[in-house]
């Protein structure tokens, strides 16, 4: 899936707005990273460079593909290019903050939104102030300076502007625009990091704010849009708010969200299919209420079917993925998930066998006390829990089982 960089996008929206003038350079449109950055840099004055760290690699426990490495060859040639400061940011740098800075050999990082802290540290710098107390930041040798703020009202930190980098290099039939109405998520579940980048409190922009956003989009020729809200459909009353002011609005607009297997119900399916909803990716991860129990869901698998059929009566496609290889984990309750998968009859279905680690969840809690990492392991270079024992006869039956289903990923 080709990426559009909304976190960082928004952060230079925040910044231009601050006063101060900014460049943005998107390096999954160019061939020439270094000839890009070059460029960029001979021909803008720079005090600092943001850089946004999306991924720490692929998720994938079999031959993983660990991105940082080529991500230092782009600090390296910041460096090479310029004396000033290389700043990080991102949802996978927000995952790492120390791990993450000192592999890299950044100057500094920013942890969590940057909306904020960025033009903080700028302020600070500009003015020759003392930067430690600016949330978030972690500096290279010194580390974290000041525990990080989350924003209650999102409303005060713009969407991006059309004209901040060129969206032509994303035409074709997979690309969707994201857009992000609320952050933070209270489920926990036990492999999740979304609270290391948004925290566990759900907020909110208003929907008539992102219905604005949405409509500058649509007149630069921009009809399909990817909600990326961890958890689309909560809370309810929310949701139907917002595709209500959608649908309001006549965008003539198609979308696709991720929502959460519990508290799904007819007036909402209704309500999204009617804003345009066309798609939807939904998180059950197992169908063995066991496996569900463990991994901290908060619904059972007759709440996935129900979800199923509601969004098939309402012709939304549904994406579904499986997790495979956690605590507690065997042959039988993944046979039970992967009988479970089948009897959906998804459009899609992507099976992971193995569950990457990241810090501070239950997930790596466990792994320590099963002895698959030890406790001062920093994660950053991939690690997965799988029950020992089980990988090949899991990979094996996944594969077997996805013979002849085109839709199946594996």
């Amino acid at each position: 899936m080709r990426t559009w960089p909304l976190g960082l996008l928004c952060v230079a929206e925040a910044t231009r707005r601050a006063g101060h003038e900014v460049r943005v350079l998107d390096l999954m449109q160019v061939d020439d990273p270094r000839s890009a950055l070059e460029r960029v840099i001979r021909d803008f004055s720079l005090d600092l460079i943001g850089m946004s760290v999306r991924n720490i690699d692929d998720q994938s426990m079999k031959d993983t593909q660990f991105y940082l490495e080529e991500i230092k060859k782009v600090v390296d040639e910041c460096r090479r290019l310029s004396r000033a400061p290389v700043v990080l940011g991102g949802a996978g740098y927000s995952i790492f903050p120390e791990a993450a800075l000192e592999y890299l050999t950044a100057d500094m990082g920013i942890q969590g939104e940057g909306e904020i802290a960025f033009i903080d540290l700028l302020r600070k710098m500009e003015n020759k102030e003392d930067i430690t107390d600016v949330p978030g930041l972690y500096v290279a040798g010194t580390g974290l300076q000041r525990d990080r703020v989350f924003a209650r009202d999102l409303d005060a930190l713009p969407l991006p502007g059309a004209d901040l980098t060129d969206l032509r290099g994303y035409d074709g039939p997979d690309f969707w625009l994201p857009v992000q109405t609320r952050r933070g998520c209270p489920m926990r579940c036990n492999y999740c990091s979304t609270a290391a980048i948004e925290g566990c409190a759900i907020r909110k922009r208003s929907p008539k704010e992102v219905v604005v956003w949405i409509n500058t989009q649509v007149k630069s020729e921009n009809r399909r849009f990817y909600f990326v809200d961890n958890i689309f459909n909560l809370p309810p009353s929310y949701a139907k708010s917002l595709c209500s002011e959608i649908a309001d609005a006549r965008l003539d607009i198609s979308w696709r969200a991720i929502v959460y297997p519990a508290r799904i119900d007819e007036p909402l399916v209704a309500a999204m299919a009617a804003a345009g909803c066309k798609e939807v990716s939904l998180g059950f991860e197992s169908g063995s209420p066991e496996i569900l129990h463990v991994m901290n869901k908060r619904f059972d698998p007759d709440n996935v079917r129900q979800a199923r059929e509601l969004f098939a009566r309402h012709n939304i496609a549904v994406m579904g993925f499986l997790l495979l290889g956690g605590p507690l984990e065997t042959k039988k309750t993944a046979e039970e998930s992967l009988a479970f998968a089948e009897s959906l009859n998804l459009d899609l279905l992507k099976v992971s066998v193995g569950i990457r680690i990241y810090p501070e969840t239950a997930l790596a809690r466990s792994a320590v006390e099963d002895g698959i990492i030890t406790a001062d392991d920093n994660l950053l270079l991939p690690r997965f829990y799988m029950v020992p024992g089980l990988e090949d006869w899991l990979r094996e039956t996944v594969q077997a089982r996805a013979a002849g289903r085109p839709n199946w990923l594996v």
